[in-house]
């Protein structure tokens, strides 16, 4: 699973394009300019598919729900008002999408979940490639035993590196209820992943 914190919504990707700031680009779109959220697409896009990835651990389903979010946002631009930023928006669309994916999955087993993990390095010892496969195999197991709730509150926080207020304010939840669901979640990965400490 990829570590690497994803920057809030609304600071700028890493592969941000030059031009015009988003809330033009948003007002432009709002009014039907199909070039301008085409530019906002492509500005959001990867950092979106990151996210649902991490919450629902499959990169198609991922991307369909990314797709889903932004034919959504596409349609209801003329009611977004700019209270959050557009990015803001976006990851919120995305969260929900996700979390109803996951509340619609039925169980599946560990090596239906799991990605295939890319080709390892030929300087890594196959035991040590051993090792990894099969502790991703618990991580994507463990992870099936949580909550849609659960595991979309511990991605964010744990993986995404989210702020409980804006974990919160994306699931429309409190933060008391953000931080139990993370103390639930921490604790379950803890008792299923504890041949690995």
């Amino acid at each position: 699973m990829d570590r690497t914190p994803t920057r809030p919504p609304d600071d700028p990707p890493d592969d941000r394009l030059d031009g015009p700031d988003d809330s033009l680009l948003t007002a432009r779109a709002a009014e039907g300019d199909e070039e301008a959220f085409a530019v906002l697409v492509r500005r959001h896009a990867g950092g979106l598919i990151r996210l649902a990835h991490r919450l629902l651990g499959n990169r198609a389903e991922a991307e369909d729900a990314v797709q889903d979010a932004f034919i959504s946002a596409w349609r209801k631009l003329p009611e977004f008002r700019g209270q959050a930023g557009f990015g803001t928006w976006l990851y919120r669309i995305v969260t929900n999408r996700c979390l109803n994916v996951l509340r619609a999955r039925k169980p599946q087993g560990p090596w239906e979940a799991a990605d295939d993990m890319p080709a390892p390095e030929h300087t890594v010892a196959p035991d040590r490639i051993t090792e990894a496969r099969a502790a991703v195999r618990d991580l994507h197991e463990a992870l099936t035993g949580l909550s849609a709730e659960q595991r979309a509150c511990w991605v964010l926080r744990e993986v995404d590196g989210q702020p409980y207020e804006f974990i919160a304010d994306t699931l429309g939840i409190t933060q008391q209820a953000v931080r139990a669901r993370v103390f639930r979640a921490r604790r379950h990965l803890t008792n299923a992943l504890g041949a690995w400490r």
